[in-house]
């Protein structure tokens, strides 16, 4: 049980506020050190990971690229586009999104979309835009509003879209973990099992998304 004193560093650090990187990095030495290895072992590994894996930094690379788009007016651009679309709402916007989003995770397209990539740049500024037309004049409550259902719709498609992907991370994590207990189960009946939570979650969330317009009318809340 002294290997979890790994997590205490976490919670704690996360508690105080520190640095999340350093949090990461002092977790994963205390948890190396409880589990025997010394300090330039447990260096050693976290080297040794980090060399493996450094191609997991290359997504990184978006987020200047997204910074340089939205100083070239990125955002606004985007909004004109949904400004001369008379039928655009908020509504219909984000339930487009949240389609392609979840139809695009079940494929294994994960990468498609995401809040650095589309929500903030694109899709929450052109719901703003939409529900601008609704309401003459958005309170900073019903800007957030927009934005909050905006990353909602990102989510909740990503997350249950997923799953019906054979070779997700989750799903081989499970199948990995029943196998080593014993429990033989292929890849693809975890995925068919998804289908049926993906399919209620996309009629509980699009049924939000279309009561969404109310927000901004003369009449809503």
């Amino acid at each position: 049980m002294i290997v979890l004193l790994g997590v205490l560093v976490v919670v704690v650090g996360f508690v105080t506020r520190r640095h999340p990187l350093l949090v990461v990095l002092a977790a994963a030495l205390v948890t190396s050190i409880a589990a025997g290895l010394d300090v330039v072992a447990a260096i050693s590994a976290l080297g040794k990971a980090f060399a493996q894996n450094r191609t997991m930094a290359v997504g990184w690379l978006v987020l200047p690229v997204i910074g340089l788009l939205e100083r070239a007016g990125l955002k606004e651009r985007a909004q004109a586009l949904v400004r001369s679309i008379r039928s655009a709402t908020p509504s219909r916007i984000l339930l487009v999104y949240f389609v392609l989003r979840q139809i695009a995770a079940a494929l294994g397209l994960t990468s498609l979309g995401g809040h650095a990539q589309m929500v903030r740049p694109l899709i929450a500024p052109m719901a703003e835009a939409s529900a601008e037309r609704l309401a003459s004049e958005l309170t900073p409550a019903q800007r957030f509003y927009v934005r909050a259902h905006a990353a909602a719709a990102d989510n909740i498609g990503l997350f249950f879209g997923e799953d019906i992907f054979v070779a997700i991370g989750s799903i081989l994590l499970m199948k990995g973990f029943l196998a080593q207990n014993g429990y033989e189960i292929e890849a693809l009946d975890f995925a068919v099992w998804a289908i049926p939570t993906a399919i209620l979650a996309f009629l509980i969330h699009a049924g939000r998304l279309l009561r969404l317009d109310r927000r901004f009318t003369k009449e809503g809340p």
